[in-house]
């Protein structure tokens, strides 16, 4: 990989600790080349615990931090240094080709608009997330950059979602569906039905409404909706990744007989909390910026992040925002 990513180490619930794990992995395991942006001090005492040598990554200092409760106006607007406008602004300058943060994500996409701009064409961008189905993944947008939409919103976010899904996950015509309350054309709100009659005579594999139970049987490619009931599936979905895993080994250690089938079964128990595991799917694209950003959580692990930075990088090459300007 030869492309450079612009890295905000403070952005998250534990950096720079997580931050600097990641792209020390991510440089070990896939050759990236790195920028850290934030505290020099701090960063650097991060990676004095780690064996670096030979490997690509640099320090930017930047003397403010975005915290998880500023608006992302003044995120903009007053945080002119911070580590997440210097890693967009070395994109800018032509010093790196993506930014990835585990920060505020509405700031995060907010200084991506106000540096990189929007795709011509994009009214609103959309943050994207992938979740496991039975068969490989569900694309899911927006996840929570936009809870108030219009129904060209939503149509937009199924152009955006049906490009990313077709270049970056490697699927022709990915099937679009659009999240509802039903199947039937009858089902849904004024948002859905209207969105719904422009989907219908858009270029792409739209296959109409689609249940929250489609998000994971494999039925679709891509599910559209708006970023308040994308966020709060997002949630429900980690939570309920979480429960499963804990009422398994619950039940398994109060049993003796399922001890004995957990011996036998656990590289399948192993594969399973690793499907489930969203440490496994990395960030998620800002989809309608002119550049390219990933967003992970605030509470990721070094391994997500790792993930994240290769993301980056794979994006970055693609070009997706050329490819989405051309289908508005």
């Amino acid at each position: 990989m030869s492309v450079k990513i612009a890295v905000d180490a403070m952005g998250g619930d534990n950096s720079p600790a997580v931050e600097v794990a990641g792209a020390v992995a991510a440089c070990r395991q896939w050759a990236c080349q790195v920028i850290l942006t934030g505290d020099t001090a701090k960063i650097q005492a991060e990676l004095d615990k780690h064996e670096t040598n030979g490997l690509n990554i640099e320090i930017r200092h930047a003397s403010e931090v975005v915290g998880m409760h500023d608006s992302p106006s003044d995120a903009v607007r007053k945080k002119k240094d911070s580590s997440l406008r210097v890693a967009f602004d070395l994109v800018k300058q032509g010093e790196a080709c993506a930014v990835v943060s585990a920060g505020n994500s509405g700031a995060i996409m907010a200084s991506g608009m106000h540096v990189f701009g929007r795709v011509k064409g994009v009214e609103r961008p959309a943050i994207g997330t992938s979740l496991p189905n039975l068969n490989d993944q569900t694309m899911v947008l927006d996840m929570g950059a936009n809870v108030d939409c219009k129904p060209s919103h939503l149509y937009q976010f199924a152009i955006m979602g049906s490009i990313y899904v077709e270049h970056v996950m490697g699927k022709a015509r990915p099937r679009v569906g659009l999240l509802s309350n039903g199947e039937e054309e009858k089902k849904g709100n004024d948002l859905t039905r209207e969105a719904h009659k422009l989907l219908k005579a858009a270029d792409i594999n739209y296959v109409g409404y689609v249940e929250g139970g489609d998000v994971y049987n494999g039925s679709v490619d891509v599910i559209v909706c708006d970023g308040f009931v994308g966020n709060v599936l997002l949630k429900v979905s980690e939570g309920l990744a979480v429960a499963i895993s804990k009422m398994l080994k619950r039940e398994i250690e109060n049993r003796f007989m399922a001890k004995i089938g957990y011996l036998l079964s656990r590289p399948a128990f192993n594969a399973f909390r690793k499907r489930i595991n969203p440490a496994e799917y990395g960030g998620a694209p800002l989809l309608g910026i002119a550049g390219t950003g990933i967003v992970c959580h605030g509470g990721t692990d070094p391994v997500a992040f790792s993930i994240a930075i290769r993301q980056a990088g794979e994006y970055a090459k693609i070009r997706i925002e050329e490819k989405l300007a051309a289908s508005l």
